[in-house]
C-alpha cells in the first residue's frame, strides 16, 4: 500500500447495520444497507431515477428539482469528500430517498464539516448503499422512471411494498412548483466570489444594476450568484405572482427557474407567464424553460428516464458549437409546435435530439433545459447569463 494512503473496511459512523430494501412498480426488489434516516415517516416514496455525474453529489441531493424522486448515483462510490455547506443548493437535502453502490468510509476534505450519511439522517433522508446500480439503472433506461418505496426493516413483505409503489402518486400531472419554491421577496445577497468563471470581468462600480425579478419554481442558488456576480439585484417571488405584481417590480427582466413536477401542471403561471410575454427581456431554465414554452403556444411531453447528469454534450446551432452541460429534468418541449409558436430551435440534445434549447423569434424571451449554472457540471455555459444581461442592458437602452 503507497505510502499516506488509509485502508478502512467499514464505515467508521456506522453502528449495528440496518437491512433496507427498495421495492419497484414492476415488482423488482433491491436488498442493501440503510445509512440515512432510521425513521423515515412519510419519506422513501417517490420516482425512481438515475443521475451520471461522477461528482456533486450535494448539488444534486439539495436541487429542489429531485423534490418527489429517489435519486439513485451511477458513481461507484459516493460521499468521498463528505457534505461542505458552500456547495449545497438549498438549506436542505429535498429528495425523497437516496440510493447508491457504495459508500465512502472516510470522507477527504479539509472543508467537509460532516459526513454524507449523518447528513442525510438529521435530516430524515432514507439513503440504501450495497444496492446493485448497474442492474437497477439498466432496468430504468429499459422501461422508464418508475415509482418506488424505500422500506427499512421487514415489517412489510416484498408485495406489500411494490403495491405500496404502484399506488403512489404519478410525476405526471404533479404541480410540485409551489411547495419548492424558495422565494422569500428578499434581495438575494450571495454572488460567485473566488468561483467567477474563469474570463468573466466583475462589473465597474458606480453601474446601475439591473433588477431582476426571479419567479422561483424551486431554483438553485447558484443561478442567482451568476446574477448578483453580474451586477443584478435579484428578488425572488412565487409561482404565484400575478402579472399586476411583475409589472409593480417593474423588472429590467424576468427569469423562471428550475423545478421539480410535470410543467404542464403548472397552469396558473403558465397563464401568467402568457400575458407578460415579451414586456421584458425573459430567460427560462430548465423548468422554467418548459413553462415559458407552454406560455408561448408549445406543448411538452414525458422523457422515458430524462436527462441528468453533468456530461449531457448539446450542440449550439447558433454558434457551432458543442458544449458538456449539467442536466436534471424528466419533461421535454416538443419541436414541432415549439416552431408553431414563433420559436427557434437554439439548442440540441446531441443523445436523443431532443430539444435543449430556443428563443422567440420576435419577443426578447430565450431558455435552455440545461443548468448553465454548472453546479454541479462544466462551464461551458456560463455565457447565457451574459446574454440575458446584454438582452437587459439593450432594452433598458432602449426605452431610456
Amino acid at each position: 500500500m503507497p505510502l499516506g494512503w488509509i485502508h478502512c473496511n467499514q464505515n467508521v459512523t456506522d453502528a449495528t447495520p440496518i437491512l433496507a430494501r427498495l421495492a419497484l412498480e414492476d415488482g423488482t426488489v433491491f436488498r442493501g444497507l440503510s445509512f440515512g434516516a432510521t425513521d423515515p415517516g412519510d419519506r422513501g416514496v417517490g420516482e425512481v431515477v438515475f443521475n451520471t455525474a461522477l461528482t456533486g453529489y450535494q448539488e444534486a441531493l439539495t436541487d429542489p428539482s429531485y423534490a418527489g424522486q429517489i435519486l439513485v448515483m451511477t458513481a461507484t462510490q459516493v460521499g468521498n469528500y463528505g457534505i461542505c455547506p458552500e456547495d449545497v443548493e438549498s438549506e436542505c437535502p429535498q429528495v425523497a430517498g437516496f440510493v447508491i453502490r457504495e459508500r465512502s468510509a472516510i470522507p477527504s476534505n479539509s472543508r467537509s464539516t460532516d459526513a454524507l450519511g449523518p447528513w442525510l439522517a438529521s435530516h430524515g433522508i432514507p439513503a440504501l448503499e450495497q444496492i446493485d446500480t448497474r442492474a437497477l439503472v439498466r432496468i430504468l433506461r429499459t422501461s422508464g422512471a418508475m415509482r418506488g418505496v424505500i422500506a427499512l426493516g421487514a415489517e412489510a413483505t416484498d408485495q406489500e411494498l411494490v403495491e405500496r409503489a404502484q399506488q403512489s402518486l404519478e410525476m405526471s400531472g404533479r404541480n410540485l412548483a409551489e411547495a419548492a419554491s424558495l422565494a422569500d421577496d428578499k434581495p438575494w445577497q450571495e454572488s460567485l466570489g473566488d468561483w467567477r468563471p474563469m474570463g468573466r470581468m466583475a462589473r465597474e462600480p458606480g453601474q446601475e444594476p439591473l433588477r431582476v425579478l426571479a419567479i422561483d419554481c424551486g431554483g438553485k442558488r447558484n443561478i442567482y450568484r451568476h446574477l448578483a456576480d453580474l451586477g443584478c439585484d435579484v428578488i425572488r417571488v412565487s409561482p404565484s405572482v400575478t402579472p399586476a405584481e411583475i409589472r409593480d417590480h417593474g423588472p429590467h427582466g424576468l427569469f423562471v427557474s428550475n423545478g421539480p413536477g410535470d410543467p404542464a401542471a403548472v397552469t396558473g403561471l403558465v397563464e401568467t407567464l402568457r400575458e407578460v410575454a415579451g414586456e421584458y427581456p425573459t430567460f427560462g431554465i430548465c423548468l422554467g424553460h418548459q413553462l415559458l414554452a407552454l406560455a408561448l403556444g408549445a406543448s411538452t411531453w414525458k422523457l422515458p428516464f430524462g436527462h441528468r447528469g453533468a456530461n449531457q454534450p448539446v450542440s449550439d446551432l447558433e454558434r457551432e458549437r458543442v458544449e458538456i452541460t449539467s442536466q436534471n429534468h424528466g419533461f421535454c418541449v416538443d419541436e414541432a409546435s415549439l416552431v408553431a409558436a414563433g420559436c427557434v430551435v437554439t439548442h440540441v440534445h446531441l443523445n436523443d435530439h431532443t430539444v435543449a434549447g430556443f428563443r422567440h423569434v420576435e419577443k426578447p424571451i430565450f431558455a435552455v433545459q440545461f443548468h448553465p449554472e454548472a453546479s454541479p457540471g462544466p462551464h461551458d455555459s456560463s455565457h447565457l447569463f451574459e446574454q440575458f444581461v446584454g438582452l437587459m442592458e439593450s432594452s433598458r437602452l432602449a426605452t431610456s
